[in-house]
């Protein structure tokens, strides 16, 4: 299978918050020699449109990778909910017409209404007594289901706020879905976890990140320092994003670098033509590591 070459690469750290730019950060990385990236701007969306509100944030980080060229976008959110959740045969699309069911103010309802379905379902592998997984989910030890309570409002308005119009657009292939644009797709867009890149690759995936604010205190610290010496062997960071990762409390800034530089080296790694014959992955996403 022909695959693109990216001239950058861009890793976005979703939320679906009501106030999403202030924990949204975009990394855009340019591929220099020997494949390796250089880290050339990492911004909170809010600094990029000018507001922190979620729709006029999604809207325009759908822009910006519409306005991408020979560009590979990792995003931290699930591209897709469990093939479990509906009918067999049912397609990605339907997904989409799932999620239209649900106002702005009822993400939170359409992940209940997956616990309800999933209390109906048989036992199985990829299932406990309220929730499922992806196969995805599973194979790359993600922290959460798709539809659990952290991870609703990102899945949800990830899928209907930026993945559906941006597999709507022309040169555009958001994949596993749609491989057969791949070949003349001028950007790209891929799942990839940033937790699940940190334990693929042996690194600490846990007290990094400091939600409440503040200094770091000396454990995230030291952790991020860590995180930081294998991610440099990846991806070259100047001082002053090096500074801007240091003083981000939350952490939504490395997950940004770290989306971008799993997502390049998953996609680099994958077999393109196994994934896409996979009777799960192109109906119900795959992480790219």
């Amino acid at each position: 299978m022909r695959v693109p070459e990216f001239a950058t690469v861009c890793g976005v750290d979703f939320s679906g918050a009501r106030l999403a730019g202030r924990n949204i950060w975009v990394a855009r990385a340019e591929c220099r020699a020997r494949g390796r990236l250089a880290l050339v701007a990492l911004d909170p969306l809010a600094a990029l449109c000018g507001t922190a509100a979620r729709a006029p944030c999604l809207a325009a980080l759908v822009q910006l990778v519409r306005d991408s060229d020979a560009a590979l976008w990792g995003f931290d959110c699930p591209f897709g909910l469990p093939l479990d959740l509906f009918p067999p045969g049912a397609t990605w699309a339907d997904q989409f017409a799932f999620v239209d069911q649900y106002g702005d103010d009822e993400a939170y309802q359409c992940g209940l209404d997956c616990v309800a379905r999933t209390t109906r379902l048989p036992p199985g592998p990829l299932r406990s007594a309220l929730h499922c997984r992806r196969q995805t989910d599973a194979d790359a030890k993600a922290p959460f289901d798709a539809f659990h309570y952290r991870m609703i409002y990102q899945t949800f308005f990830g899928l209907r706020d930026v993945v559906r119009p941006l597999a709507a657009a022309p040169g555009t292939a958001v994949l596993p879905f749609q491989y057969r644009k791949l070949p003349r797709a001028k950007r790209v867009l891929v799942e990839c976890c940033p937790a699940s890149v940190l334990k693929r690759y042996g690194l600490p995936h846990q007290n990094y990140k400091q939600p409440k604010g503040g200094p770091l205190a000396r454990v995230r610290r030291h952790t991020r320092h860590a995180i930081l010496a294998q991610l440099g062997t990846w991806v070259a960071l100047g001082d002053r994003h090096t500074r801007a990762v240091m003083r981000n409390p939350g952490g939504d800034a490395l997950d940004a670098v770290l989306a971008a530089a799993g997502a390049l080296r998953g996609f680099r790694a994958a077999d393109h033509a196994t994934i896409a014959r996979h009777p799960r992955f192109p109906r119900e996403g795959y992480m790219y590591l």
